[in-house]
Formats: structure tokens, sequence, C-alpha cells
């Protein structure tokens, strides 16, 4: 009873979805809600992980942001790579995705709305497969690849949130990149962006002028 509590507690859809999925495109079945359902029973280990992840970001500040099995998806190719849809990243890796987590709540869903993670650590083997850099923020647990729940467009998505970027992104560290359709890219390894090529018009944010970054209370290892 007590694991099924756990489960049920873990895996809750993220507030605010709405009937328009666009995360479709990005997730396959197993990698889904009813794929971490029988991930998570798979194992005995892995409801031990999963709770431990779970208190340890909700002990610094950065639980209930995103339900916890979104955060430990893995990449969107698990299955042509022949790898794990789910896994817990090693505890060493736990305080990186703090802070990142703390950005997604402060800033990214008030100004876009609510978000689903459709990608987060990976291992070196997976990365590797995945076409991800040897030096990609998804090995350390950095990064979350996500995807707005609120309808919009790819253009108003890059606008607001390279917006958000230059406000407030230096205090957070924050990485941000953007991929194809409405899928988008934030980690808490250092300030920087990146943009496809030839679209730095769409990330014109709308003149508005950075404000000096305000502290950000650090991340306890």
């Amino acid at each position: 009873m007590r694991t099924l509590l756990l489960l049920l507690t873990l895996s809750g859809t993220a507030a605010g979805a709405q009937t328009y999925n666009p995360t479709e495109r990005y997730v396959i079945a197993g990698q889904d809600e009813p794929g971490y359902r029988a991930w998570y029973l798979a194992s005995p280990v892995n409801p031990i992980r999963v709770a431990g992840l779970h208190h340890y970001i909700t002990h610094y500040g950065a639980g209930w942001v995103l339900p916890t099995w979104q955060i430990i998806r893995t990449a969107s190719d698990w299955r042509k790579c022949n790898d794990a849809a789910f896994e817990v990243p090693p505890t060493s890796e736990w305080p990186h995705i703090v802070q990142t987590l703390r950005f997604v709540r402060d800033e990214v869903i008030p100004a876009v709305g609510p978000v689903e993670a459709v990608s987060a650590y990976r291992n070196a083997r997976l990365n590797e497969c995945a076409g991800g850099a040897p030096g990609s923020a998804h090995r350390g647990f950095y990064a979350l690849d996500l995807v707005p729940l609120n309808e919009t467009t790819r253009e108003q998505l890059m606008r607001t949130m390279c917006a958000v970027h230059q406000r407030r992104g230096e205090a957070y560290s924050t990485g941000l990149g953007f991929y194809p359709f409405l899928r988008f890219h934030v980690d808490s390894r250092g300030f920087r962006r990146w943009l496809p090529a030839g679209e730095e018009a769409s990330c014109d944010p709308l003149g508005e002028q950075p404000h000096a970054p305000e502290p950000v209370e650090a991340v306890v290892k």
C-alpha cells in the first residue's frame, strides 16, 4: 500500500495540463506515465531511488515544481539506443537539478505557463548514442528539456523565454537553447544561450532592457 501511494504521489500530472497535448511528438509509449509505472515496479530498488531523489529536491526547496517521474526521463531516443526510458542519476549529481528546477518554478512557469519535462539525465552511453555533446549538461543532471503545455507558437515561445533569460538567466546561471518545434532546454551550468541558425530575430526580447541580477541562494551540496 505504501508503494502504491508513493507511486501515485510522485507520478501526478503537472498542474494545468490541458487536452491540447504538444508532447505527443516528443514522448513515445514506454516513456509516458504508464511506462513510468511499469519501470517503477520492475525493480525493488527503483521506488527507493525515486523516493530518495524526491525527498532531496523537496528538502532543498524545489519539490513539486514538476512531477518527479518527469525529471528522470532520459533521452527521447532511449528505445533506439536500447537504453532505459527512466533513470535516477547518481546522488552526486542531484544538487545540480535543484537550481534548474528553481529557475523553472520562479521564471519559466510564470512566463509561459505549465511545462512538461521530456528529457533530463543521460548516462554517458545513452548521451553519445542520442547525439549529445560529450560535455552535455544532461550528463551532469543540470539540464531539462521542456515543452509548454499551453498553446503557443514557436516564435512567441522564443521571444518570451529569451526575455526571461535576459532578465534573470545570469542570476540563476542558466543556459537556454531551442530545438525544433516547441521543445526548449534550460540548465544551471552557466549563463549562455544558443539559437538555431537563422533564428536570431525570433529571440529579440521585444526591446526589454536587462535588469541587474538579484542574488539567488546557492544549492547546498
